[in-house]
This record gives structure tokens, sequence and C-alpha cells, in this order.
């Protein structure tokens, strides 16, 4: 492990595996294990996620696997959490790696996060986005979604403590007690009021080389009012901007029957980067 000192003077630990050309994950290396990693499960996460996607490269790649996303919840930012900070923090990552070329897989907001970090750096030899369109993004939905969390952080630390509720097969997202604290939503506000009026034509005129987004074709999620009253689509705009995106120059992925959380899954991800980084 390696220490890395990010933008607000805190410290993330990074992975270091592998050898070849750099892969930058901000993934959690370590699996999740305990009552944590039984309630990862129970939600259709995998606990072991990031220890996967690091094994299934590292023999060809170096790569450089940190939480950054652990890291912001337990050392949120909730006032500086913003493209320009974040790029700083994913530089310095890489620059504590030993990599001065390398590649970057994000999913999600993550993959925001890497989208951000192309148009500041001219290091990337690859950008793979997951979970997130590059093109007609949900800016202004995420914005609504997060304000809206962000709401019941502050409603929930000013209200007696209740107990969590059981998940299910489907999440009932009108029931979901809210255990996130006020400065860890509002880091997510302020990325993504940072966000508002990203002009996404310009921006990736503006980026070169390997570009691959993948996302799955039922990743369509409808929050209720609670959470916004807003309907996020990743997958919509990935299907209807496919050939342009394809003419400037992207691999274009939909994943046939998955959603958010089944696109995001190892078995999944691993064979897709695999072929895309060794291309």
């Amino acid at each position: 492990m390696v220490e890395v000192r990010l933008h607000d003077g805190s410290i993330v630990e990074a992975e270091v595996a592998g050898a070849g050309p750099a892969v930058l994950l901000p993934v959690n290396p370590v699996p999740v294990d305990g009552p944590r990693g039984e309630e990862l499960r129970r939600w259709g996460a995998d606990p072991e996620l990031g220890r996967k996607l690091v094994d299934g490269l590292r023999d060809r790649h170096r790569v450089i696997a940190f939480d950054y996303e652990g890291h912001l919840l337990a050392s949120p930012q909730p006032d500086t959490l913003t493209p320009d900070t974040i790029a700083a923090d994913l530089l310095a990552v890489a620059d504590a790696g030993g990599a001065e070329r390398f590649a970057y897989y994000g999913y999600s907001w993550l993959a925001v996060a890497g989208l951000q970090l192309a148009l500041r750096t001219d290091r990337l030899t690859g950008l793979a986005m997951g979970g997130y369109p590059p093109l007609d993004g949900p800016y202004e939905e995420m914005l609504t979604v997060t304000r809206a969390t962000h709401a019941l952080a502050v409603e929930a630390a000013g209200a007696p403590p209740q107990p969590a509720s059981e998940p299910t097969d489907e999440i009932d997202w009108s029931s979901v007690v809210m255990t996130l604290s006020p400065a860890q939503t509002r880091q997510w506000v302020t990325l993504y009021e940072a966000l508002q009026g990203f002009d996404e034509r310009a921006a990736l005129a503006r980026i070169g080389g390997a570009r691959m987004c993948f996302v799955g074709s039922r990743d369509e999620i409808s929050y209720d009012e609670r959470w916004g009253g807003v309907s996020v689509s990743m997958a919509a705009p990935a299907v209807e901007h496919r050939a342009e995106l394809e003419r400037l120059g992207w691999d274009v992925r939909v994943l046939d029957g998955l959603d958010h959380m089944g696109a995001m899954q190892a078995a999944v991800v691993v064979p897709m980067l695999r072929e895309w980084l060794s291309s």
C-alpha cells in the first residue's frame, strides 16, 4: 500500500499490483466481510468487487486501486468535492503509484469523475465509463436526487434513531432509512451543482485516446417524491446517441437485460476491460 495525500490534506491508501501499462481503479481492493459484507450482498452489491477487478487485470497491467468513495464517506468533503479537486485527487493517486501515463475506469459517479479527469490532463491513455453516459447524462436529475438525499440526512440528524430497513429483492425507496450524515450527502450536491451547464459535446471534442462506455439496457431508476420525484436514465442516452458517440471514437456497449447493479459486477466488467485495454 502507498499513502496518498488528497487536496483536503486527508490520506487515502492505494494498492499497486501487477506489471505492465498502468490502470487507475477507484475501487476498494480489500474485500468487505462481516455484517457489512452481508448487508452489501442483500442489496445486490458484491463486497469483493474491487478485489476481483484488481485480480482480473493485474496479470497484464499495473493496477493502482484505491477506495475513493469509501474515503469520502469516512472523510467527507462537503464544500470542496468539485471536478477540479477530484481531478487533482486522481492525479495525486497516479503520481503516488508511479504512473506518468495511465488508463482509467470508473463506474457511475466515478465514471463522471473520469470524464472530468480526461478534460484536465493529457496523461490518460484510455477512459472507460461504466453506468453513466458520456453524452446527455442526467446531471440535472442527479442534482435533484442528491439534494433530496441531503435534505433527508439533515432531517434524520435531528430525529431519534430509527431501525434500519430490511433489504428485500426489490428496494422500496419510500421506506429506506437514511443513515448518511449531512456532510456525507452534501459533497455530492456540491459536485452536481458544479456540473450544471456542463457542455458535454464541447468536452467530448477535446478528449482523444481510447474511450469506452457501457451501460445496462435496464439501467433506469424512477425515484418517488421523497427522493426528488425524478427518473434517472443511464441506458436511454447511450442508446440514443450511440451512433454519434461511435463517430467520435467511443466504443459503446449496451448490456442486454442488466440494470445499474448488474452491469457493475466483476464477471461482466473484467472481460470487457481486458479486451478493451489489450486493443
